[in-house]
């Protein structure tokens, strides 16, 4: 159980915010005298020290600015009217795993708020062989993740709640990954993961490898935060045919659209770059040269046509 009453009030540095929320400084400065919010307090050296319980509110102006909304509207609001319209325009569209016949997973948020690992693990393990590889991906962890980013945006779910609940489901992928046998034959594309720097999720990554791994893919994962030279090495290093990337809505939109121009202009033209992820740039703009993946279940679909355009 969170006993958060009982402790010694928390402050993050304003470069500690800048990672938690993926609001820049510039703009945090720019709001606390636009907007009177955050309001800081100063440590001892005279440094800005941000109140956990702002930062939570940032987070939650933050996932409602990526939904469109106007930060002179949203950041002056009090946190219960953000989260009032979190809960209408947020959440509800993303609530497809309460449809009829969708896997519950409440079992599964219960058990990360039980700080109960083991068996969070086993029942995600007994789900994976339940339901197949690619159905567990797309029909329990998908939905589950918004769910549990969805807690942890509106102060429901610790950070390190969610960095267990993280940690257990790339254990039990990297382990359906392992037993997938190695099939051998024409039309295997080499694929590369990673993503930008300033872009630390990698469980979508995962998430995507274990399907490409599903459609006879090499893979090879570099991690997170990958300056885009090094990308571009390992990719000739590694023959990639495919530069799968993967975004949140943690990074600006611009570093986003000027890494993928870049990205696309030192990579050879045969190289396609996949570019997938929640972040709401790559699904508001085309970007010449990327190839967007609107959902992990294009993968599919995706390599097919990949695999004709290799004949």
């Amino acid at each position: 159980m969170n006993n958060r009453a009982e402790m010694k009030p928390i402050t993050l540095s304003i470069a500690a915010v800048e990672r938690d929320t993926g609001l820049s400084k510039d703009t945090l400065r720019v709001w606390e005298r636009r907007y009177g919010f955050p309001t800081p307090e100063r440590d001892s050296i005279g440094e800005r020290a941000y109140p956990l319980e702002q930062v939570e509110k940032l987070r939650i102006i933050k996932r409602l600015m990526d939904a469109g909304h106007r930060p002179g509207r949203v950041v002056p609001m009090p946190v219960e009217e953000l989260q009032r319209l979190t809960d209408s325009t947020v959440d509800a569209p993303q609530r497809t795993e309460e449809a009829a016949g969708s896997p519950d997973l409440r079992v599964y948020v219960d058990l990360v708020r039980d700080h109960d690992m083991d068996a969070l693990r086993r029942h995600l393990t007994q789900a994976q062989v339940k339901l197949g590889l690619h159905r567990f991906v797309t029909e329990i962890i998908a939905p589950l993740n918004t769910r549990i980013g969805d807690a942890w945006m509106r102060g429901q779910m610790e950070i390190f709640e969610e960095h267990m609940y993280t940690e257990a489901v790339q254990v039990v992928l990297r382990s359906a990954i392992g037993s997938i046998p190695d099939a051998v034959h024409a039309g295997r594309p080499r694929v590369l993961l990673t993503t930008f720097p300033g872009e630390p999720h990698g469980l979508g990554l995962l998430m995507a490898e274990s399907l490409f791994a599903l459609e006879g893919a090499r893979c090879l994962s570099l991690g997170v935060q990958t300056p885009i030279w090094d990308i571009v090495l390992a990719a000739a290093a590694h023959r990639a045919d495919i530069v799968a990337l993967g975004f949140t809505g943690s990074m600006n939109p611009n570093q986003v659209l000027e890494g993928l121009s870049e990205l696309r202009a030192k990579l050879p033209r045969a190289a396609e770059i996949w570019a997938g992820g929640s972040a709401p740039v790559l699904h508001r703009r085309s970007i010449d040269g990327i190839v967007p993946m609107g959902s992990l279940v294009n993968i599919q679909s995706e390599i097919q046509r990949w695999r004709e355009g290799a004949r």
